[in-house]
């Protein structure tokens, strides 16, 4: 009985593998040495993938189900073993589980920044981080690339490997699809989707994985690429900048008052009407004096000048200098640049207005 009993625990009767966790890749079926009997059982769960391997070459693989081991359905183990004949002695083979349901939820993250070469703001430095959910595509691949011959591979042991690689295909996709810092600060869900295509056939080919879904939560750029990006979005939000500008100058004319610039040019101006009607008018001053006068000259102010630096006519208009250099660089406002100085007349605003 001892001996019928030593002999029942050499052979393997039913292969079978319950995973009751959420974070194994791979397990190696445990047979302390022990041999496959003739007609075994081998039960594949929902799900998982039982791949045998017979002195380090890959065998045949079965998918969920329940299978009666014979010469006849493991034809490739049988090639690999040279039997001529049907066996009918146990054999040895390693028999690997691997888990092909989706792992969701991993992270991602750039431990340092990534260089890219942007169409806008030349060479720029960018953090990302997000999750990922991926599954194994091609078992033989994953064992032989990743796993190797761990008999109980967990996520964990590829966590901080598989993030460096994430990152370095991050970094060559995001370089192969040219997407404008701009957007990649801006589109994370495009981004994400834009990225897939190019890195599922590299990971595909090296790793054996295929990744589902690729998530930026967040990418952070250098605070002069920020302060630029701001800057896009406030002129987005304007518009028309020329339209804009003339819009304040109107704006600022208008609002004058009495203490305003707009008000003191209009005030001098009537005050110049005036006295050069009294000089004029018959009888008048001009009819009693002995000699010529001349009428006055103009109070040094914005409204009297007829040629004005900027400074001058964003002053006569109630604007920002600023903006009045910006109509002058794109030429909707015309003027005269003298070494690096603006000159502008007051026809041209005038000019400038009334377009």
């Amino acid at each position: 009985m001892a001996i019928l009993d030593f002999i029942t625990k050499q052979f393997i009767d039913i292969i079978e593998w319950t995973d009751d966790s959420r974070d194994t890749l791979s397990y190696r079926f445990p047979d302390e040495d022990k041999e496959i009997k003739n007609g075994a059982q081998l039960i594949v769960r929902e799900s998982q993938v039982a791949q045998f391997v017979y002195l380090g070459q890959f065998g045949d693989r079965f998918g969920p189900g329940k299978y009666s081991l014979t010469t006849q359905n493991i034809p490739l183990l049988t090639d690999l073993a040279g039997w001529k004949y049907l066996f009918q002695s146990p054999f040895k083979a390693d028999v690997y589980y691997v888990v092909t349901r989706l792992f969701t939820g991993n992270k991602w993250g750039t431990a340092n920044p990534v260089m890219m070469r942007d169409q806008d703001f030349g060479i720029v430095r960018l953090r990302a981080y997000g999750t990922y959910d991926f599954r194994v595509a091609d078992v033989p691949k994953f064992l032989k690339e990743v796993a190797g011959t761990d008999d109980h591979f967990r996520i964990d042991e590829f966590n901080d490997t598989m993030r460096s690689r994430i990152v370095s295909v991050f970094s060559d996709a995001l370089a192969q699809a040219k997407i404008p810092a701009l957007d990649v600060a801006a589109r994370y869900q495009e981004l994400g989707e834009a990225l897939l295509p190019i890195i599922n056939p590299i990971i595909g080919t090296k790793y054996g994985l295929e990744m589902t879904s690729f998530i930026v939560e967040n990418v952070s750029v250098p605070p002069e690429v920020e302060q630029a990006i701001d800057k896009r979005s406030s002129m987005a939000a304007v518009g028309n900048l020329n339209d804009y500008v003339k819009y304040q100058m109107g704006q600022g004319m208008g609002a004058g008052g009495n203490g305003g610039v707009a008000a003191i040019g209009a005030e001098m101006a009537v005050g110049l009407g005036l006295a050069q009607q009294m000089l004029n008018q018959p009888g008048g001053i001009m009819a009693q004096a002995t000699k010529s006068i001349e009428a006055p000259a103009p109070a040094n102010g914005a409204a009297g000048i007829e040629v004005m630096n900027p400074a001058q006519v964003a002053q006569m208009l109630g604007v920002a200098e600023s903006d009045v250099l910006a109509s002058l660089e794109a030429g909707d406002l015309k003027g005269k640049k003298i070494g690096t100085q603006w000159r502008v007349t007051k026809s041209a605003v005038d000019a400038f207005l009334q377009s």
